[in-house]
């Protein structure tokens, strides 16, 4: 079991020796989430990030604005938090009202502050190679698996979703370590003779166990990016656990395995963001 939970305070335990090393040269890292409306989820998330910063000595500003609010005042929120020089990283927490433009929101926040990295440039970066703050969610991956001991050179990984915000990313993270990757989507004919060659497999399209025995190779690595309701309303991923596990050498849990990566990766983003105003 590839376990994120304890990956993920191994994380929050060097950040907080960082954020304490930052402070005491003067500069207190400082993390402001935005949220708009009152979505559930989105909610439970931000609690989440809110005590990760607590437990580790990072400043946060949590920004609650009604879900009426008008595209242009949140535009000028964000535009304030960029003048903000305690705050060094900056998060508008997604989806937002259908009446505010997603990209027009990612694009106002300034790059240096783009924690989540969704910003145009961020991704530009990521993409050409050069440094950049790096997308939590496959940071986190990837380093769960580097922090296991895998060895991610020569491997063939296959993933299934191109989302911007895990499936494009972790695809080009992947290639960084020299493995082989393969891209799979809504539109792929015979998913499982592409999943079946995997010997990592990452499973990133919120659909509801999607992933079953048939499309996993025996002894691969499958990471489970998914997060889903079932009929009992008990969160699950997009692998079908019961019949997957038994054929992985490595597999991630829904809840535990990715989402503790995501928030610790959070952190990390928060202090190289506050490091980089030192100079």
């Amino acid at each position: 079991m590839l376990d994120g939970k304890a990956i993920a305070a191994q994380i929050k335990n060097e950040m907080k020796q960082q954020a304490g090393d930052l402070a005491q040269g003067g500069v207190r890292p400082g993390l402001a989430v935005v949220l708009v409306g009152n979505n559930p989820a989105s909610e439970a998330y931000v609690r989440g990030k809110v005590r990760d910063c607590e437990e580790v000595g990072i400043y946060s500003e949590l920004i609650r604005l009604p879900e009426e609010i008008s595209e242009e005042e949140l535009l000028a929120e964000v535009e304030r938090l960029n003048g903000n020089p305690a705050i060094h990283g900056l998060l508008v927490q997604l989806p937002l009202p259908d009446h505010i433009s997603s990209d027009r929101v990612i694009a106002a926040i300034r790059p240096e502050k783009d924690v989540d990295s969704f910003h145009p440039l961020n991704v530009g970066r990521l993409a050409t190679g050069l440094p950049s703050l790096l997308p939590c969610t496959p940071h986190g991956i990837i380093e769960m698996l580097k922090r296991t001991g895998i060895s991610l050179a020569g491997k063939h990984a296959v993933v299934v979703g191109r989302s911007n915000i895990v499936g494009k990313p972790v695809s080009l993270l992947l290639q960084k370590e020299n493995a082989t990757v393969t891209m799979c989507h809504s539109r792929t004919r015979d998913l499982a003779s592409h999943t079946r060659q995997a010997d990592i497999l990452i499973a990133a399209v919120g659909r509801l166990h999607l992933i079953k025995a048939e499309h996993v190779k025996p002894g691969a690595i499958v990471i489970d990016v998914g997060m889903n309701r079932n009929e009992e309303g008990k969160l699950t991923g997009d692998v079908d656990f019961e019949s997957v596990c038994p054929l992985t050498s490595y597999i991630t849990p829904v809840p535990g395995g990715v989402g503790p990566m995501t928030r610790a990766m959070l952190l990390v983003n928060t202090c190289k963001a506050a490091q980089a105003t030192r100079g």
